[in-house]
């Protein structure tokens, strides 16, 4: 909500998305041309438009300190699941039961849920492949493993990070 009660972008949420984009921008680029700088500015400022108009501020919030503070978890995770997935890879006999998994996760569509999808998608073993109302599927290597407790650990994990907002369609 703006400060005048209708929805929509803050200024704020602008704010700090055109200044991502522009570092970003920076990284990219690195160059202190003028030309560069302004392509920059508007790319910047194209870029926050669309990220607003996809994923309003409503929709929730990451708290990138927190989420930053999850990483030792993220990073024994994905080495244990990336051992997990080359055992099954080079061992012709170790079984596969791929599979679809549903989850019924607490958080709504928007930016907290995408964020959890993301981190979940780059755990090796899992990738979320499709969301409804009440919940994300998840196609695994292996359905006999416990996917869901995993996924609800996850989620306990990086609650204090994911700020559910409002749903979005």
């Amino acid at each position: 909500m703006t400060r005048d009660g209708n929805e929509g972008p803050t200024i704020g949420a602008a704010l700090t998305r055109f200044l991502g984009f522009a570092a970003l921008w920076g990284v990219l680029i690195r160059s202190g041309q003028p030309g560069d700088l302004a392509v920059g500015a508007l790319t910047a400022a194209a870029a926050t438009w669309a990220s607003l108009r996809l994923l309003p501020p409503a929709t929730g919030q990451v708290r990138f300190a927190v989420l930053a503070a999850r990483s030792p978890r993220f990073l024994w995770q994905s080495i244990l699941a990336g051992i997990d997935v080359a055992r099954r890879a080079l061992a012709p006999r170790m079984p596969l039961a791929a599979g679809f998994v549903a989850y019924r996760t607490g958080l709504p569509r928007g930016q907290a849920r995408n964020t959890f999808a993301t981190i979940t998608s780059v755990l090796p073993g899992t990738v979320p492949v499709a969301d409804d109302d009440t919940g994300m599927v998840y196609h695994c290597l292996d359905t006999g493993q416990p996917v869901t407790a995993q996924l609800a650990a996850d989620e306990r994990a990086y609650g204090k990070a994911l700020v559910p907002g409002r749903a979005h369609g």
